[in-house]
């Protein structure tokens, strides 16, 4: 089982959506302190602990802190909260789940339907869409609109369990990610690159922490951490993907970035030669923040190491704790010897 089941528990639970990640963060920095010589923060609220080697070549870490989210757009004549997403959502998995709404106080609510014998036969045939769906948090609106403003924030309400082998929680994405970043940290002080580990903002609408802080870091190597589409899913998923309980996975493509060949060999060099069970993560979809480490300031030698994940995007989603373990490994194996890549 994971290292510090704690920690785990306390990232994942909290809640801190896109544009909102100050809870979160408050989690992590210190930690970043008692790991680093200094912790630096950028004007989007990502926060950076450095480990400082002089002129010695560049490595930045980057494991995203927000997850997806709503955002309030009014209260309506009812009572209920109409809302626009936070990054990727999938209408379905909103349905009939229970919710926080961030206003002038933490509030409860619920996404409700229409019982089923009251409803259509072509409606229920229908999937719904999130302009369908609205958030009843058991209120008039006079005074929904006391607690609640335009561009107040919601976000799911899950606790982290064990289930069978795995864990299971809302905000394993990416939250999981920083976990293993974080105790990577703790588990090798070795490393004779200049270290930058950031927890960045603002993943989810567009990889937009991640550019800010590579632009002000520039580093030469890059690895974000986050977590990847399982195949192993139920209902079925792609043939050639990662499997929960088969290691960590190195991305070697998605559709934002292609890793760069010189760190997945890196990469998957290390894993032999430790023995760190892994496996390759390569799709036509998805992205993390690899696109904007690789891009920005004057371009970066990246990639990405992985966390399968099955039921990314939900309330549900699911991780094995071997591959957060394996993972952890991997990256301070990279910690060690991101040197030689400079």
């Amino acid at each position: 089982m994971t290292r510090d089941w704690d920690l785990l528990c306390s990232l994942c639970e909290v809640a801190s959506t896109s544009g909102r990640e100050e809870r979160v963060r408050a989690l992590v920095e210190p930690i970043l302190a008692e790991t680093c010589d200094r912790v630096d923060r950028d004007p989007l609220g990502g926060v950076s602990g450095v480990r400082d080697r002089g002129d010695a070549p560049s490595l930045m870490l980057a494991a995203h802190m927000d997850e997806i989210g709503l955002m309030v757009t009014h209260v309506d004549g009812d009572g209920f909260l109409r809302f626009v997403p936070l990054g990727g959502w999938d209408a379905r998995t909103l349905v009939s789940q229970r919710v926080m709404v961030h206003g002038r106080e933490d509030l409860p609510g619920v996404v409700g339907t229409a019982p089923v014998h009251l409803t259509s036969a072509k409606d229920r045939d229908r999937a719904p869409k999130l302009d369908d769906l609205a958030i009843d948090v058991g209120l008039p609106a006079d005074e929904a609109k006391e607690l609640i403003r335009p561009g107040d924030v919601v976000t799911r309400t899950r606790d982290l369990i064990r289930m069978g082998n795995l864990i299971t929680g809302k905000s394993l994405d990416d939250r999981v990610g920083l976990y293993v970043m974080l105790q990577a940290l703790r588990e090798t002080s070795i490393g004779e690159a200049t270290l930058y580990a950031t927890a960045t903002a603002q993943e989810e609408v567009g990889l937009r922490g991640a550019r800010v802080a590579a632009g002000r870091i520039d580093p030469d190597v890059a690895i974000a951490i986050d977590t990847c589409p399982a195949s192993d899913v139920a209902g079925g998923g792609k043939p050639g993907s990662t499997k929960l309980g088969k290691g960590a996975a190195i991305r070697v493509m998605d559709a934002s970035a292609i890793g760069s060949t010189a760190l997945v060999n890196h990469l998957e060099q290390l894993a032999k030669d430790r023995k760190i069970a892994h496996q390759f993560h390569i799709a036509n979809t998805g992205g993390t923040d690899t696109q904007s480490l690789q891009l920005s300031g004057t371009g970066a030698i990246a990639g990405c190491i992985s966390i399968p994940s099955r039921y990314v995007h939900s309330s549900v989603e699911v991780c094995h704790p071997d591959d957060i373990d394996a993972s952890v490994q991997l990256l301070a194996a990279a910690i060690e010897t991101a040197h030689e890549l400079a």
